[in-house]
């Protein structure tokens, strides 16, 4: 996308050096309570929008790399500012997506609000007293087709016919809800 594309939010590290904007709405917001998410971020979850890489431009600053584990064991590539370390998206090696969706965190967005959890995952290992309102919420991972917006589910399938790496849907198996109000089913871990 160039430049003169419109802007739907901006975002940045802690120390300001990197600056980016975001051209869209994502393609779902995932709230995960991995105990990787938990250690990772230093908190009880990790907010993360995934969203087309190219729908996510720097404007200013220089990103770094580092690739951590996951629960899939295919780790994931974190992009950092490379002066004051915050992690700003990564990319989950196991989606095969390469650098073609980020994965933003939520917490770097000058106005995080815009961009509310659609689904909290792995709350298996939610910490006790982390409460979830209506939100969809699901032990593991959640099935795509139940989960996935029609529109979202378009876009990510065009991301899987850009980067050759069409989204493994045959790994999805759909098990048991974890709460009442979850219309979701699970499937693998990204």
């Amino acid at each position: 996308m160039s430049d003169s594309t419109k802007t739907f939010c901006e975002g940045g590290c802690a120390c300001g050096a990197v600056r980016y904007r975001v051209t869209s709405t994502p393609m779902i917001v995932h709230a995960c309570h991995c105990r990787l998410c938990q250690t990772q971020t230093g908190s009880s979850n990790a907010i993360n929008a995934l969203i087309e890489a190219d729908r996510v431009i720097v404007q200013s600053g220089e990103i770094e790399t580092r690739v951590l584990d996951t629960p899939s064991g295919k780790g994931q590539r974190v992009a950092r500012c490379t002066n004051c370390k915050v992690a700003l998206w990564s990319n989950y090696l196991i989606n095969q997506q390469d650098d073609h969706v980020r994965f933003l965190r939520v917490g770097t967005l000058d106005d995080p609000a815009v961009m509310p959890p659609d689904v909290h995952i792995y709350t298996e290992s939610k910490l006790p007293w982390y409460v979830i309102d209506a939100t969809p919420a699901v032990a593991q991972f959640y099935h795509h087709d139940t989960t996935w917006s029609e529109s979202s589910m378009r876009r990510l399938d065009a991301v899987g016919k850009k980067s050759g790496a069409p989204y493994p849907k045959s790994r999805m198996k759909p098990v048991a809800e974890t709460s009442a109000s979850a219309k979701i089913s699970e499937g693998p871990v990204e």
